[in-house]
């Protein structure tokens, strides 16, 4: 265990130089964007496609599927959830829509896939992209509606559901890079040398990049500007106590693979989706709530981890 927490420890020191680059001025607020725009659209894409393509075979991968119920349950039970806490904790009008979606939804790219790299290596891969998968669908659906219940003239506003839109953010460059790594791997054949080299170097920036965007942004939200509440509290909970508890329950009465619970616990308990704010802004929630919210579980994450990591290995 003191391994895996060491190489977490290094995937924050990356967080860590992030933040210290913007403090030094190297890094604006333009800066995360650009570094998630690579990551997303070039860097994780190829890191999908070469895993699948070196590391599993056409009867392992059929046999990952049966293990995305548990994704799916858990979300759904963990939504259902929060609507309950929100109406008991009286969570403030302005803000409960991002508080159920971000009690609900992790990070498991720019945090997740890291921390999973760290822990079990690329055999973990696999597993955290059938996570994403079901987080992000439900995230860009039922996640943004009730964001948008937020708005206080929601009213006289009319919010209009997109099915291409939600498609697109579902159907992403990373599931797009996996869906045609698995296409490859299905036909057998053999991935070049020269575009095994052209994407391993991109792949290998998916780490340094993300804690880079991480660290701007927990900069640029201010840490003097994180504001604690009971609300605040509750996302905490959720994200570190009752997402992943349920996971785990689930796991427990559906039969899978020892490696792929442990995924699943891990991405279940991750800090809040990047994106949150800058929704929240869009869609005039309660922003201050939200950037709170993500600051808050990046910065207790670090403390948080070691008690996750031992209960894991009891698995």
């Amino acid at each position: 265990m003191l391994e895996a927490y060491l190489n977490i420890l290094v995937i924050f020191l990356l967080m860590f130089v992030g933040y210290v680059l913007s403090y030094k001025q190297w890094f604006s607020n333009r800066t995360a964007d650009v570094f998630s725009k690579v990551v997303l659209n070039l860097a994780l894409p190829f890191n999908m496609f070469l895993t699948i393509t070196d590391r599993f075979s056409k009867e392992e991968f059929l046999s990952l599927f049966k293990g995305m119920i548990i994704p799916i349950l858990s979300m759904l039970l963990t939504l259902l959830f929060s609507l309950f806490y929100r109406r008991f904790f009286q969570v403030k009008g302005t803000r409960r829509g991002t508080f159920a979606t971000i009690f609900t939804c992790s990070n498991t790219i720019f945090i997740g896939l890291p921390i999973n790299l760290a822990i079990f290596g690329e055999k973990a891969v696999p597993y955290v992209l059938l996570y994403y998968i079901v987080n992000t669908s439900i995230f860009w659906t039922l996640g943004v509606f009730l964001i948008a219940q937020d708005d206080p003239h929601i009213k006289e506003a009319r919010v209009t559901f997109h099915p291409l839109v939600a498609l697109k953010k579902v159907f992403s460059p990373a599931l797009m890079g996996f869906i045609i790594g698995l296409i490859w791997m299905l036909l057998n054949i053999k991935v070049p040398g020269f575009i095994a080299d052209f994407g391993g170097y991109l792949a290998n920036l998916t780490t340094p990049l993300s804690m880079f965007a991480i660290g701007i942004i927990v900069y640029f939200h201010g840490i003097k500007n994180l504001k604690l509440n009971k609300d605040i509290i509750g996302v905490l909970l959720g994200r570190y106590v009752f997402s992943p508890l349920i996971v785990w329950l689930l796991g427990q009465w559906i039969a899978v693979p020892t490696l792929m619970l442990q995924v699943f616990i891990i991405q279940a308990a991750m800090p809040v989706q990047n994106s949150i704010p800058i929704l929240a802004r869009n869609y005039h929630a309660d922003e201050e709530f939200a950037a709170s919210s993500l600051g808050y579980s990046v910065l207790l994450y670090l403390i948080y981890i070691p008690f996750l990591l031992k209960l894991i290995y009891m698995l």
